[in-house]
């Protein structure tokens, strides 16, 4: 059965799933600390979460928690930018961040005996870092390049504008991640430093560690780490429980249903000097949170997760209307949005739509068979099981785990659950979703 996670006990250290070695634990400072030990690896990976990302930031402030995120790689007290950088380089091992909607990763993969090292690093980053008024001027021009760069690739503009309407560009949840050259331009340190107060403190951090790892000791190891960077690690303090304003669905029109209907949706068009025409088409789906989330996993391997898919069979193989085609979703705390994709020549853009659409219509009015279900199940349970043989991976499965969830499945419940997915459930799914096309994006050239 699944484990609630235990928010008001500080002297919580609990097994989590014995067969798997997975163990959590409260430490000084609220601080929570989760791990899977693997004796049969010689390595680990280890993932500082904070429950930050850009929703969480001011209108004004957007883009703020992406460059904060930048600048704790430029130096801190005891180290320089090229120190933070070669200190993984030199071990042969690997460091990133990443920003997202609800959260920010800083995190490394290391052989096993570097573990100390990588705790040392990450963890002086982020409660260290200088936050300097050269370093961000830099890291600016970094970021603007970075923002440009998107721009000029027609998945990620088409795919960040599709996301903004759906969830709505004037919602937290709606604007991009990393801000807009305006907004970036505008960021000052101070808006930084203030950000970084305000979020970077040990009730709000988690962290995940999978490998070759002892649990005591990588406690031991973040604690040193910790207060060696300044930070007050309270015995007996709880973990801050983040709460959010309740995001509100924007609004859309009467829902169209049949592909034609679809098909007459006005695109929002990016003018771009490409050869096809990139289509993203899709609506508000549901959140990461929702018990449907499994029966949508089918869903979407169904209709466009694979070669034997609908929309690669019917779209690419039966007519060849286009090379990439596949069906996508994301999910949130409070809000969730699904889509399909495709790019084709601007020629067949009308066929292309309809029959993006009608397969999920279809879907949802004449359901799925016994063999789309059984390929379905075997591409999900393998898949996952094939994903978990990594150790990044399920380091940021305990932390999604502990962020997003608050409760603890292991695998075997995990697959049960995708496994009682009946073909009831994602016909009826289907139906909700073919009812909630509200938004088109189209990236190409000039019609």
């Amino acid at each position: 059965m699944p484990l609630d996670l235990i928010y008001d006990d500080p002297a919580s250290d609990v097994l989590l799933d014995a067969a798997a070695g997975v163990r959590r634990s409260i430490l000084p400072g609220g601080v929570r600390l989760l791990t899977q030990t693997d004796r049969s690896v010689r390595s680990a990976t280890l993932g500082l979460w904070l429950p930050v990302g850009s929703r969480d930031e001011k209108p004004e402030h957007a883009g703020s928690t992406h460059v904060l995120e930048h600048l704790m790689f430029k130096g801190t007290r005891r180290r320089t930018a090229m120190q933070i950088a070669t200190a993984f380089d030199e071990v042969g091992g690997d460091s990133n961040a990443v920003t997202a909607k609800e959260h920010t990763l800083y995190y490394g993969r290391v052989r096993s005996a570097d573990v100390p090292m990588a705790v040392d690093v990450l963890t002086d980053m982020i409660t260290s870092s200088l936050m300097e008024e050269s370093a961000l001027l830099t890291e600016r021009e970094v970021i603007l390049e970075e923002l440009a760069m998107a721009e000029d690739d027609p998945h990620d503009v088409g795919y960040e504008t599709f996301l903004a309407h759906v969830l709505g560009p004037d919602t937290a949840i709606g604007r991009p991640v990393g801000g807009t050259v305006d907004t970036v331009n505008a960021l000052g340190i101070e808006d930084v430093r203030a950000h970084w107060a305000e979020h970077y403190r040990p009730d709000n951090l988690v962290v995940t560690a999978v490998g070759d790892v002892d649990h005591d000791q990588l406690a031991g190891l973040l604690m040193e780490g910790l207060r060696r960077g300044g930070w007050e690690l309270t015995d007996g303090a709880l973990p801050h429980r983040r709460t959010r304003d309740r995001h509100v669905r924007p609004t859309g029109g009467d829902a169209a249903v049949s592909g034609e209907a679809v098909a007459r949706i006005v695109p929002r068009r990016l003018s771009r000097p490409t050869e096809q025409n990139h289509i993203y088409l899709g609506g508000t789906g549901i959140t990461a949170v929702d018990e449907k989330r499994h029966a949508l996993s089918v869903l979407m391997s169904i209709l466009g997760g694979g070669m034997s898919s609908r929309l690669f069979q019917h779209v690419r193989e039966q007519r060849g209307l286009a090379y990439s085609v596949y069906s996508f979703s994301a999910g949130y705390h409070d809000a969730g949005l699904f889509g399909l994709y495709a790019a084709c020549r601007p020629s067949r853009t009308t066929e292309v739509v309809e029959l993006l659409a009608q397969e999920l219509t279809d879907m949802g009015e004449r359901g799925v068979d016994e063999e789309e279900m059984r390929r379905a199940h075997g591409q999900i349970t393998g898949s996952f099981a094939l994903g978990l043989e990594d150790t990044s991976s399920r380091m940021g499965r305990l932390g999604t785990i502990e962020l997003m969830h608050g409760r603890y499945s292991g695998i075997d419940e995990i697959l049960a659950r995708i496994g009682r997915v009946g073909a009831a459930d994602v016909q009826q799914l289907a139906a909700e979703l073919a009812s909630s096309f509200t938004t088109r994006v189209d990236v190409g050239p000039e019609s």
